[in-house]
């Protein structure tokens, strides 16, 4: 890229840095002492203004960057992740958001622990939120270096290490001085720069192709050098049965991860009341929904006006399409049009990456506080001591996050994320769904659902191709490879089924019908809610 290029992206991306350090200053003078401020944010956001959070916390890096970029590479196949990632939120509005909410406090646990035995299941589902966190925040710390290396003509390796590390710094600040109030506000700025940047990318690619859609396809269809088999299923996971396999994994993991994501969960805390929980989804849904369909454009567009070869020449997992793209709309390498077209939506690029690793960084160090460090204690911990916890732990959340963000850099941020839900999806939601639809569900149950699905998803990670066997592995030169697929859903999830089921009906515990019955009342009715 230019020195303009460099010059105009960096001071857009340094404006928006300032507007964010600046809401976190104001936000920080207000009192942030109580749990309740520090991780929900007072409960004073109304459903629109949550929505909108709640948009610019799913519409992370792997969405603006790393869908568009399987789209231009593997046509029709990635269009596997925009609707898993939409279809996704049918389950959050219909089973989750409103029952969370009436149901909890803080963090997944808060839901867990009104029937069962706190401590394990807290130390259990505290676990769990914060592996899951750790692994979303990687796919954003790759998303952030491929930007850098694109925008600094891709020769610096020590680059994209300080632009990880820069953005770790970042959310430290932003979590450990603003809490859920100005990561809101971050969230809420970053969706609507983010919706604008695609809507009018969007509409540049249709004016392109003079809003024929058909013929779109077909150009990015003949440009991939696939033919027509770049429009049809399986040019990614139609190889062989392992291939297949894998495609049903990843759907799974997509369709059911969302509603077991802590950072998702977390900002139902934020509004006032149960109802204000569901509507804020309404908002999420519709902003999001447009964000998924604009993003089918923008992988066909830079495959049609790019081409899959330059996409692939600038990152080998395709998360440089939508920059390279504006950069073509905007008139080429050397135009005017071009470096402001690519300098903006880079800026975006690094805005949304800012916006979600705060959120997810919160949402982990308030497992790490709420959950692990009042239960280890050996008496209750204050809410202010608790929250001192927390910041320290944002810290460790991130220097963690960094390390993994480093060694996972040539991956495609999308399918990063796809390993994040399908953790999310073996611990968190069967936990969750037993624990507000089960009568007879027990101690024992919660904690073997929760462990009987994180670990068996993590060690297929590790066992998988992903980690170790093939030249795009994150171990190229060593071979441990035991499980053939990449996506560990199809059987982790199950297993976190099977376990609770298990754990239950092998307990001598007999599950608390009384208590059951006043979480069921709580759940529906929001009648002693928090």
């Amino acid at each position: 890229m230019t020195v303009d290029h460099q010059t105009l992206a960096l001071l857009l991306f340094s404006a928006f840095v300032a507007v964010t350090l600046g809401i976190t200053t104001w936000v920080s003078r207000h009192r942030q002492g109580s749990a309740e401020e520090f991780y929900a944010g007072g409960r004073l956001f109304s459903p629109m203004e949550n929505g909108f959070a709640i948009a610019g916390d799913y519409m992370s890096a792997a969405s603006f960057l790393g869908i568009s970029g399987l789209i231009a590479l593997f046509g029709y196949d990635g269009l596997l992740y925009s609707v898993g990632f939409l279809v996704a939120w049918l389950v959050v509005l219909f089973l989750v958001a409103e029952l969370v909410r009436n149901c909890g406090r803080f963090t997944l646990a808060d839901v867990v622990v009104s029937r069962m035995s706190e401590r394990p299941v807290r130390i259990a589902a505290g676990t769990s939120s914060v592996t899951v966190s750790v692994l979303y925040l990687v796919a954003q710390m790759v998303g952030a270096g491929s930007l850098v290396a694109l925008l600094l003509g891709g020769t610096s390796a020590a680059a994209q290490s300080w632009t990880v590390i820069g953005v770790g710094a970042l959310m430290v600040i932003y979590v450990s001085f603003g809490g859920m109030r100005a990561t809101t506000w971050i969230q809420i700025v970053k969706a609507v720069l983010l919706l604008g940047g695609t809507v009018t990318l969007t509409v540049l690619v249709l004016l392109r192709f003079r809003g024929d859609f058909d013929q779109l396809l077909l150009t990015a269809a003949e440009r991939s050098g696939h033919g027509k088999a770049f429009l049809a299923p399986g040019l990614r996971y139609g190889g062989d049965w392992t291939a297949r396999l894998d495609f049903i994994s990843l759907g799974l993991a997509l369709v059911l991860g969302t509603a077991g994501l802590p950072h998702i969960l977390s900002r139902f805390y934020t509004v006032p009341t149960a109802r204000a929980a569901r509507r804020s989804v309404v908002w999420s849904i519709g902003l999001i929904g447009g964000f998924y369909l604009m993003t089918i454009v923008l992988g066909f567009g830079a495959a049609a006006i790019v081409g899959p070869d330059a996409v692939r020449g600038s990152n080998a997992a395709g998360n440089t399409a939508v920059p390279l793209l504006a950069l073509d709309l905007g008139g080429g390498a050397n135009s005017t049009g071009g470096t402001v077209f690519f300098a903006i939506v880079a800026a975006i690029a690094f805005a949304t990456i800012l916006a979600v690793v705060a959120g997810i960084t919160l949402a982990s160090s308030a497992s790490v506080a709420h959950d692990l460090y009042a239960s280890l204690r050996r008496r209750q911990a204050k809410p202010r001591s608790e929250v001192a916890v927390a910041r320290i732990a944002a810290v460790g959340v991130g220097v963690v996050a960094i390390a993994l963000g480093l060694l996972a850099r040539d991956l495609n941020v999308a399918f990063l994320v796809g390993l994040a839900f399908a953790v999310a999806a073996s611990a968190n939601l069967p936990v969750l769904l037993y624990s507000l639809f089960w009568r007879g569900f027990t101690t024992r149950g919660a904690v073997w659902s929760v462990y009987g699905g994180l670990i068996p998803a993590v060690v297929l990670v590790v066992l998988s191709p992903v980690v170790s066997g093939s030249p795009e592995s994150l171990f190229p030169g060593v071979d441990f490879q035991y499980f053939p697929l990449q996506n560990p859903g199809l059987v982790s999830i199950p297993l976190g089924f099977l376990a609770g089921w298990l754990g239950t009906v092998t307990s001598a515990e007999l599950p608390d019908e009384a208590k059951h019955a006043e979480t069921e009342v709580r759940s529906l009715t929001g009648a002693g809610a928090v």
